[in-house]
């Protein structure tokens, strides 16, 4: 399982249009293996990936029910949200970053920072909250209001758009250099955790542990030239 992201000829616009014409030749990925925790609600999850020379843009279309957000602040728990995320390692054996946004925009956002280990034990990570002088370079589009409650119990398409300078991982990685050919590490999510019908599911296959905090279960992500 390899996902190739190309670099964008035009910059996206970030106004959540799928199909315009940084997009509409991307390979589209499926978030359709959900965890067995996931017993009442399979909702349809997509997202693509481009570059360009100073960032990554992420986008999710969600067909979902149950809609919920009330998390509002930076770095509030937005997985008990409908939420999408991605979570991405670039250099291998140096950690990796979670970010998170809810339905509404609102964003959590983390690098995992990998410490060695005993030879044959768990890895061990120490997470850092990034600052938000660094988190608010994270411009993010929203189709939904910032706050869902009550819930939307009808089918409803969501979107979330949004642009990741490379600057931000060089803060905790140091330069990443040439990113063309590059292959980095990661896994896309959408969960619902707090949601009247609760549900997890990845893009890269995982096992039956409910938690997205395991890099051993990432996919390459290729940068095409």
């Amino acid at each position: 399982m390899e996902y190739v992201i190309t670099k964008a000829a035009q910059r996206p616009s970030l106004k959540g249009l799928w199909d315009e014409v940084p997009w509409h030749s991307v390979n589209a990925i499926t978030l359709d293996n959900f965890l067995a925790q996931s017993k009442s609600r399979h909702p349809r999850a997509e997202a693509k990936a481009v570059y360009r020379d100073d960032g990554l843009f992420i986008f999710f279309r969600v067909f979902d029910k149950y809609i919920r957000c009330v998390h509002t602040e930076y770095q509030a728990s937005v997985c008990e949200d409908s939420c999408v995320e991605f979570f991405v390692e670039p250099r291998a054996g140096r950690g990796y970053f979670n970010f998170e946004i809810n339905c509404g925009g609102t964003m959590l956002l983390f690098f995992q920072e990998q410490l060695s280990g005993r030879p044959g034990a768990r890895i061990a990570y120490k997470p850092y909250s990034i600052p938000w002088e660094l988190g608010r370079q994270v411009a993010i589009y929203h189709s939904l209001p910032k706050v869902v409650e009550p819930a939307i119990e009808t089918d409803t398409e969501w979107r979330i758009e949004y642009f990741i300078p490379f600057a931000i991982f060089e803060h905790y990685l140091g330069p990443l250099g040439s990113i063309p050919g590059q292959v980095w590490r990661a896994n896309f999510y959408k969960c619902g955790g707090a949601t009247s019908h609760a549900h997890w599911a990845a893009w890269a296959p995982m096992g039956p542990e409910l938690n997205f905090h395991l890099p051993q279960y990432f996919a390459p992500i290729r940068f095409g030239a």
